[in-house]
């Protein structure tokens, strides 16, 4: 595997299988950045990907003698990246791009998709437009809150009522997220999701919530699975909860109507064609107990893969087990590989 440190740097690792499970099971999840800096450390070579087609697209540092007291590179191919690396530079396109420049093949959506399920503005204006069910909302901007947060909360108060949900717009495993009623929490909310990103999301809070997923993997035809539910811990599926928390637990499948489970699927395939995914995802929902009302939430471009994780369990509940899972998400990314190789890039 490829590892990348906090200092951004890229190392290509020897390490066998158990070495990096840690970052997946509760106890290593528990410090998932220490966990592969230490990963990274134990077995690394620098590694530099060149942002150009070519025979090899990875210069790897040499095990070998160094020469003038430098480390000497030798080139490797890739034949394709699988990206697990979540929140900015990994999952909003940034990386997606790089891969694209150096035309290596790579599972889950390209540039705009991963971009768009990133930022969940962004996704909610799009699930608008495709006239998905979603939850009043409004966007909050960390200009307008630093001119003057009295004005900004005299607004949110008008137009959404209370509980609110506040998050970060470009940040994944509910990092940043508060759950706010009144007008001193909203604020406190705000200030938190403001150390994490210039765009703020704030939501009207989903009454007697279920929180529903689904997997949906393709590209022009993308299938949608069985639903699943999350009973989290705390009172919504917080960080805590996602990764550290061992009372969470996932029920696949969800105990649904027949119609509500093809409700779902549908809407699952329709919000990944909004954001344009390709390869997977995991589309999230809310569904009210009170009201019955479901609500699409966010779509995950590159959804989690670890032990606890429910992507591969929706899946495996709809008849995909997990190697045949991961031999067509590899498929796809070929798929979309000799796709956008034969359109053309030049009119000269």
């Amino acid at each position: 595997p490829i590892c990348i440190g906090k200092d951004g740097g890229w190392s290509l690792t020897s390490a066998p299988r158990g070495s990096l499970t840690a970052a997946d099971a509760i106890e290593g999840a528990r410090r998932p950045a220490e966990a592969i800096e230490g990963a990274r450390a134990a077995a690394g070579r620098e590694v530099h990907l060149l942002a150009r087609p070519a025979a090899t697209q990875l210069l790897a540092a040499s095990t070998g003698p160094m020469a003038g007291g430098r480390p000497t590179f030798e080139g490797l191919a890739l034949d394709v990246v699988f990206p697990l690396v979540h929140g900015p530079y990994g999952e909003d396109g940034t990386l997606q791009g790089l891969l694209e420049l150096a035309g290596v093949p790579y599972v889950g959506a390209g540039v705009l998709g991963s971009a768009a399920g990133m930022d969940k503005a962004v996704a909610k204006t799009l699930f608008a437009a495709r006239g998905l069910p979603i939850t009043s909302y409004a966007v909050v901007r960390a200009a307008q809150w630093d001119a003057g947060e009295s004005a900004v909360l005299d607004d949110l108060e008008r137009r959404l009522h209370g509980p609110l949900f506040v998050k970060p717009a470009n940040l994944g495993s509910s990092i940043g997220v508060s759950k706010a009623a009144g007008r001193a929490a909203l604020a406190r909310a705000i200030r938190a999701a403001r150390e994490f990103d210039r765009k703020i999301v704030v939501e009207e809070a989903v009454p007697e919530p279920r929180e529903l997923e689904c997997g949906v993997i393709g590209n022009d035809a993308p299938e949608a699975s069985v639903p699943g539910e999350i009973l989290p811990a705390g009172e919504f599926y917080d960080y805590e909860s996602k990764y550290v928390d061992a009372r969470s637990a996932g029920v696949v499948p969800a105990e649904l109507t027949s119609a509500q489970t093809a409700e779902i699927r549908r809407l699952a395939v329709e919000a990944y064609g909004a954001i344009d995914g390709a390869g997977m995802a995991r589309v999230d929902f809310l569904l009210s107990r009170s009201t019955g009302c479901l609500y699409v939430s966010e779509v995950n471009t590159i959804p989690g893969f670890t032990t606890i994780s429910m992507f591969a369990k929706l899946w495996a509940a709809t008849g995909l087990d997990y190697p045949r899972l991961l031999d067509r998400l590899i498929e796809l990314a070929f798929e979309r590989h000799r796709d956008r190789r034969q359109l053309r890039t030049s009119v000269n």
